[in-house]
């Protein structure tokens, strides 16, 4: 059970203006210093990024050059880093990324279920066409991995075993983003059978200010985070889908905020230097849901709310996002609005002891 001291209350449902349910959560705030600069709740919470560590884990592959030794374009390194939505265009360009690597399906181990995206699963049931591994919206991730396994002439048959040289690459490129050590990083297994990580906010934080802001990286480690910013904030729907929180703020901001959600009520965005104002830094954003956030009613609205109160987005993006959050209607049966969400938190300076 996640630590309640953790958490802080975050997003509130009212009905008829009473009441009705409570998000908790917890945010942090880093600069690429690694300096806390505000927050929510503890920055020491610990939780799994889940599909948010997939920018981390495409590092080892980017930074060894793969992308260019197998002529992998801009929009097939964001596919690597995805939670796709599975349709028609992200399997196309899944099936192109493999072929040019000389990888077939079967390779994939991430397992199969219908597509994220509804009218592409409700026409494959229509058709009584069954799912693939193409649809799994981690399959972009475990090609990348099995990229990089070819690339370096290690074995293809066990890629997703902790002691598999990709799995070993991607823990050390992870806990060096987030300044930890490999065995500070707790280990689980993710929902397509990879390796997950769990790590404390502050830290994880800390990774994605580094992703858009590099600076006092090693040149090759730094050149990859930079070609991982660009591929995904350039290429926002091969990274989630159509009207996905991820996909659309990145859509909005135009290259200035990189976002990618996890499971469970995850998340983490890397703000670009100079994104709020000239002169302003990169900062890196981790936050959970505590309850996992299984509708996803708190998340966006909650990360929209981040972003405002930073000063991160501007007037028009804001009013572009509104059906995202903040403030979030709640409608019935009948498209009547019987009630709303909106954020109950303000970020605070966090001062650590």
């Amino acid at each position: 059970m996640p630590n309640q001291n953790d958490y802080a209350p975050i997003f509130e449902y009212t009905r008829g203006g009473t009441p009705e349910s409570l998000h908790y959560g917890a945010i942090a705030i880093v600069n690429a210093q690694g300096d806390l600069l505000a927050g929510v709740g503890s920055p020491d919470t610990v939780s799994f990024m889940r599909s948010s560590a997939k920018p981390f884990q495409a590092i080892p592959f980017i930074e060894q050059d793969g992308h260019h030794h197998f002529g992998l374009s801009k929009k097939q390194i964001a596919l690597i880093c995805a939670s796709h939505s599975g349709t028609r265009k992200h399997v196309r360009e899944l099936q192109k990324l493999l072929r040019k690597v000389g990888l077939q399906k079967t390779m994939l181990q991430c397992g199969v279920h219908y597509p994220f995206h509804a009218k592409s699963a409700e026409k494959m049931r229509a058709k009584n066409t069954e799912p693939s591994v193409y649809h799994h919206n981690c399959s972009g991730k475990h090609s990348g991995m099995l990229a990089f396994a070819r690339l370096r002439d290690w074995p293809l048959t066990h890629y997703l075993d902790a002691d598999h040289p990709v799995q070993a690459a991607i823990l050390e490129a992870i806990a060096a983003m987030c300044d930890l050590r490999s065995t500070d990083i707790k280990i689980g297994i993710d929902g397509c059978s990879a390796p997950n990580f769990a790590a404390p906010l502050h830290n994880v934080a800390l990774g994605f200010a580094r992703l858009s802001d590099p600076t006092g990286l090693p040149k090759a480690r730094a050149k990859a985070c930079t070609t991982i910013f660009k591929a995904m904030t350039r290429y926002p729907r091969m990274v989630a889908g159509p009207k996905r929180f991820d996909s659309c703020l990145m859509r909005v901001t135009k290259g200035r905020i990189l976002a990618k959600s996890g499971a469970e009520g995850y998340l983490g965005m890397a703000v670009s230097p100079g994104a709020i104002e000239a002169g302003s830094p990169a900062m890196g954003i981790a936050m959970k849901i505590s309850d996992g956030d299984a509708s996803n009613r708190a998340r966006g609205a909650v990360a929209l709310e981040v972003l405002k109160q930073l000063g991160a987005l501007k007037a028009e993006e804001v009013t572009d996002l509104q059906t995202l959050g903040p403030n979030r209607k709640v409608n019935n049966w009948r498209k009547r609005i019987v009630g709303e969400g909106h954020p109950v938190f303000s970020l605070q300076a966090v001062a650590r002891s």
